[in-house]
């Protein structure tokens, strides 16, 4: 009789730790509100120009990035991992050494295994995603809201910072991977979800320091960028790697031949080409009392950034990051 009320105690607090487990996330999305109007008041709009509210919560929450597709529609990557899965190593100064010694997207979660111990599923519960807003009645304002790809959960996703729409085949970066979403039967859900190439992200770094900038090129390929969290991508034409610095990386449509374009960078953000086929991004500065600037991305460039300058004591990179 002990045997069996052992037993049956034992089975109900197994049942409750899996109820536990398998609850499904629900991210937290605002509830409607005025806030979003109220805010047009304070902008300047230049003459002739108008400014009218599009969308707001609960159609979306915490965009990052959207991408308007030649239907009118609006793909949106809204984040939910921001220090629910995504940290920033200066939260965790003892990780360090640690994280400067991760050369592979792999290493970087054994690392946070090493951390966090118990708490490592934190790391895996809340996740990304990508909604599509829709005008369905012409009269100019989103009134359809649906979550076109979720689930970018894995410990090592980052926060999902590109979107890109070409010929019905939707672009997503979200470290460590890039992805090809495709909607199959036109119901605002993509069931296809396929990683082209993936290992982007070797190290935590700064917050923001994401895969961004998807634009296909004058040459027809998928260009797209990463800030200094690294990068080392097994392919089948062989190894891109570095785990110093930020990079603008080029492929074809469907992921391969992916080649490093430039290097050198800090938190290269959006990529643009002008009329003549020249590149161009913005670079965030080191938080050290330097510059920004806005580079020319030159095909084989380095222009000059290494991760680990972060670290050294007194101003970062005066030279080559400063002019």
């Amino acid at each position: 009789m002990r045997r069996s009320l052992i037993t049956i105690v034992a089975a109900i607090s197994l049942g409750a730790a899996q109820s536990a487990e398998v609850e499904p996330y629900r991210p937290h999305v605002g509830q409607a509100s005025d806030e979003a109007r109220q805010a047009l008041s304070s902008f300047k709009i230049p003459e002739g120009f108008q400014v009218e509210l599009f969308a707001a919560e609960p159609m979306f929450a915490n965009p990052v990035c959207f991408w308007p597709d030649t239907k009118g529609r609006f793909y949106v990557a809204e984040s939910f991992r921001l220090h629910q899965g995504v940290t920033d190593i200066r939260e965790h100064m003892d990780w360090l050494d640690d994280d400067l010694a991760c050369k592979t997207v792999a290493d970087r979660v054994a690392m946070y295994q090493k951390h966090l111990g118990d708490r490592f599923p934190e790391f895996t519960r809340a996740y990304e995603r990508v909604s599509l807003l829709r005008d369905t009645d012409g009269d100019g304002f989103a009134d359809s809201s649906t979550v076109f790809a979720d689930g970018f959960n894995a410990a090592a996703d980052g926060i999902g910072a590109g979107l890109l729409e070409h010929k019905g085949d939707v672009y997503f970066t979200c470290i460590p991977s890039l992805w090809r979403l495709h909607d199959d039967d036109g119901d605002g859900r993509a069931e296809q979800k396929t990683v082209l190439t993936t290992g982007y992200g070797v190290r935590v770094a700064f917050l923001g320091h994401d895969m961004h900038g998807l634009r296909i090129g004058p040459d027809g390929l998928l260009y797209f960028s990463i800030g200094d969290r690294g990068f080392h991508v097994e392919t089948v034409g062989g190894l891109v790697s570095n785990p110093d610095t930020g990079a603008v990386f080029r492929c074809n449509l469907d992921g391969s031949e992916l080649e490093v374009f430039a290097t050198g960078l800090r938190n290269p953000q959006e990529l643009v080409f002008n009329e003549w086929g020249d590149l161009f991004t913005g670079d965030n500065n080191s938080d050290s009392g330097d510059r920004a600037r806005f580079v020319h991305v030159v095909e084989g460039g380095d222009s000059g950034w290494r991760q680990p300058y972060q670290w050294i004591h007194g101003p970062r990179n005066v030279g080559s990051w400063i002019h």
